[in-house]
């Protein structure tokens, strides 16, 4: 009774249009620890199909090897009723105690979809697609109340690369600002209401757009801004990079971490699933497709976040996602070629780069 208590009085508080328009946001500082964050979603599937990662050509578990290197956060994706039971509520919170357990902090992406959501799908979790806007709401209070019953993440993100909003139609930014504002602060003040201590994440994917974006979220009460940063996707300019979390961090007085990033050690394949990113044309000129150029890739990413006046971390995205299947697979890895382990599944030398020092 108390938990519907809470969502009653979160939804009473939180939800009309007008007051959400007129939110000011209360600053809270970001945690101050630089973020070294590796999203390792696909392990428990991966593991499931008898893969065995390595560290010196030694069998290893994953999230020791991390661990070891300076890896301080784990990014876990959570969707809410999937088709099988990856990435499901079970398994994410299997995930996470193994995580917390493993002396790391949890980082937790909930989608609020059944599937994958990105900046160009943000699908609703089937069981909400006939709701109306005001049951919408109140489903979105009980759900992420649920999670955070569940586990206990360290940060919260709402909703991933949400560039449009999300729960489309109705939290559609372009079309509904009213009514995605709504659904955005009805999740943050859930997760302020049952666990004040836990950083709340916005996330964003790439640069151009960004300022707008976070301007039409400015009543939203939140920690973190999150944004995605592949050269494939996003540009080759690392001074773009810095240049964004600088003013983002200054307009609107959050600390910026680049929630994805990756980048190849070869251009090779371990499986004939088509690799995302297999062209010379795709890469940064300064950075080879090997280890070395993986390796000095995501250091230079960090020293440029590092010398910003805002950014607080990075997170470095298909760690794990090896080519799992085997080199005949046409349902493998798209990814093998960017992850942190080798196509022997040995921990590759960009590892060195989660170091703290």
């Amino acid at each position: 009774m108390k938990k519907l208590a809470l969502i009653f009085t979160i939804i009473i508080c939180s939800c009309s249009s007008n007051e959400t328009n007129n939110l000011t946001p209360t600053p809270t500082g970001a945690t101050q620890e630089f973020i070294r964050g590796a999203d390792m979603s696909f392990l428990p599937l991966i593991e499931s199909e008898g893969t065995i990662y390595k560290n010196n050509n030694q069998a290893e578990n994953a999230l020791t090897t991390l661990k070891n290197s300076g890896c301080n956060y784990v990014r876990i994706r959570l969707w809410k009723d999937p088709s099988d039971i990856h990435s499901g509520l079970a398994e994410v919170k299997a995930l996470a105690t193994r995580v917390t357990q493993a002396g790391m902090k949890v980082w937790l992406t909930v989608h609020y979809s059944d599937t994958w959501a990105d900046a160009g799908a943000q699908v609703k979790p089937v069981v909400w697609q006939n709701l109306s806007f005001s049951d919408l709401k109140l489903a979105v209070a009980s759900y992420t109340n649920l999670v955070l019953s569940e586990i206990h993440p360290d940060i919260y993100q709402i909703g991933n690369e949400i560039n449009d909003g999300l729960l489309f139609p109705e939290g559609k930014l372009s079309t509904n600002q009213s009514q995605c504002l709504q659904l955005l602060q009805v999740a943050s003040s859930t997760i302020r209401g049952v666990a004040p201590s836990t950083k709340i994440m916005i996330h964003y994917a790439g640069t151009d757009g960004a300022a707008y974006f976070y301007d039409k979220i400015k009543t939203i009460d939140y920690d973190l801004i999150g944004l995605s940063y592949y050269p494939l996707y996003h540009g080759k300019n690392l001074v773009t990079v810095q240049n964004t979390i600088n003013s983002l961090g200054q307009l609107y007085n959050k600390k910026v971490v680049i929630a994805e990033t990756a980048y190849p050690f070869t251009l090779g394949y371990n499986d004939y699933t088509n690799n995302v990113f297999g062209l010379t044309s795709q890469l940064i000129p300064a950075f080879p497709a090997s280890n070395d150029g993986q390796k000095a890739f995501l250091s230079t990413l960090k020293n440029t976040i590092l010398q910003s006046t805002n950014g607080i971390g990075f997170c470095y995205w298909g760690s794990e996602w090896v080519a799992f299947r085997g080199p005949t697979s046409t349902n493998g890895s798209p990814w093998e070629n960017q992850a942190l382990w080798d196509f022997n599944f040995n921990a590759l030398p960009v590892l060195d780069i989660f170091n703290p020092n």
